[in-house]
């Protein structure tokens, strides 16, 4: 019966129609409730059962561990810093929790919940709904279908900004995500970029203290004079190794604990302060082999290696070069970024070699920019944008080495029947 109606109120999208030119618009809903009428025939076809539309909600369905840490840390952090003597924020929504009569306890799940998603879903909507015009604007103007790509860019957006983020950022950034890391480059499929990221990197450095800095949610163990504090990287970057020994002991301390922060009780971007939420994401895209376990073992690879070799070399003057290499792996948007971010299909080299030497890269310079350059205390998102430039030059020297063993192999293979 849904399908009957469909077709007959598609109709006049059709070729010849009078909406004809708003086809894309109308196909977009369709294929979200249903699989593409289109197959392929005949035996130079491949066919799989993994389209583009399974892909992306199976990417879906691995972020919902961290779209429940947003949901849930971000009210609970809210929570505790109000418990601890802050005023709520104001606005419409103190005004609902108001309403609703749940409160701000920092023990109720039910609160922390609610509260957190006062803050998460209008990010999510305002993303969706912005960035979700610009790919049917596009599709219009191309007259080609809306990709399912945008499905994913459009989760992962929200999941990598602080909950205190103005909405109009919000729809500036994933603009310009969407319009100059993906569309100008011919749209999905076509991109070096992560859009994600690259609407993120804009945001950043267009309004650094809306991003990180001074705007994220701490709960502080004294009562704070505002709702607000530098991420626990800032924090740490313009300390010395005595706060380190408090701060990200693994036995606790004034701090947060190793254990906080795997499970993801502390604060920051909404959907990445979870290192277990993202192993719940890594299974999933690891066993369904969208997401290539080769790239995120090698990114563990070169986090430990240089991690490890500045512990070593040791600094006077720069704390960060104590913070041992597995509390890289547990900090800021390490997790996040390796299991979503990194291994994004398009921007990924395509070649075995190409992706270990991709992640080790990216493993390197995440903790070359967090500690060489203390003024900018996260790293994740800037080594995966300057590797994504370099992802079609290592597949390349892939190839190449590849093309190079085989024909001396082949030749060797010549001159053994000689």
């Amino acid at each position: 019966m849904l399908r009957g109606l469909l077709d007959r109120l598609g109709a006049p999208f059709e070729k010849g129609g009078p909406l004809h030119r708003l086809w894309p618009l109308w196909d977009a809903q369709d294929t979200f409730l249903y699989t593409p009428g289109k197959t392929t025939a005949g035996p130079s076809h491949g066919r799989d059962r993994l389209d583009m539309k399974r892909l992306m909600f199976t990417v879906v369905i691995a972020l919902a561990g961290t779209v429940a840490m947003a949901f849930y840390n971000t009210g609970l952090q809210a929570n505790l810093a109000i418990s601890h003597g802050a005023t709520p924020l104001p606005g419409w929504r103190t005004a609902v929790i108001a309403a609703l009569g749940i409160g701000f306890s920092p023990d109720s799940v039910l609160a922390a919940v609610i509260h957190g998603g006062l803050w998460y879903l209008p990010v999510l909507i305002v993303t969706f709904a912005v960035g979700g015009a610009w790919e049917m604007l596009f599709a219009i103007i191309r007259r080609h279908e809306v990709s399912e790509g945008f499905l994913v860019t459009g989760m992962l957006f929200p999941l990598i900004l602080p909950p205190t983020v103005p909405l109009w950022q919000v729809a500036l950034g994933i603009s310009f995500g969407v319009v100059v890391g993906k569309e100008i480059f011919g749209g999905s499929g076509f991109n070096i970029l992560n859009p994600a990221l690259t609407a993120r990197a804009f945001l950043f450095f267009a309004y650094p203290s809306d991003l990180t800095g001074d705007r994220i949610w701490i709960a502080a163990d004294t009562a704070p004079d505002a709702v607000s504090g530098a991420t626990w990287l800032a924090r740490f970057s313009l300390t010395g190794n005595e706060a380190f020994a408090e701060t990200f002991h693994p036995a606790g301390g004034a701090g947060i604990t190793a254990w906080d922060a795997f499970i993801g009780f502390l604060p920051g971007s909404m959907g990445e302060t979870s290192v277990l939420a993202c192993l719940f994401g890594a299974v999933i895209l690891a066993a369904t082999g969208i997401g290539s376990l080769r790239i995120m073992l090698a990114v563990a690879a070169g986090t430990l290696l240089m991690g490890g070799a500045l512990n070593l070399i040791g600094s006077d003057t720069n704390p960060f070069f104590a913070v041992p290499f597995w509390w890289h792996y547990l900090m800021g948007g390490w997790a996040f970024g390796t299991v979503f971010m990194a291994t994004e299909p398009v921007t990924a080299p395509s070649t075995d070699g190409g992706r270990v030497v991709y992640g080790f890269l990216i493993g390197v310079l995440v903790v070359l920019i967090r500690v060489v350059n203390p003024a900018y205390p996260e790293g994740m998102m800037l080594s995966i944008l300057l590797m994504n430039v370099f992802a079609p030059l290592i597949d390349h020297f892939a190839l190449q080495s590849n093309v190079r063993r085989r024909a001396a192999a082949s030749a060797l293979a010549v001159e053994g029947r000689g």
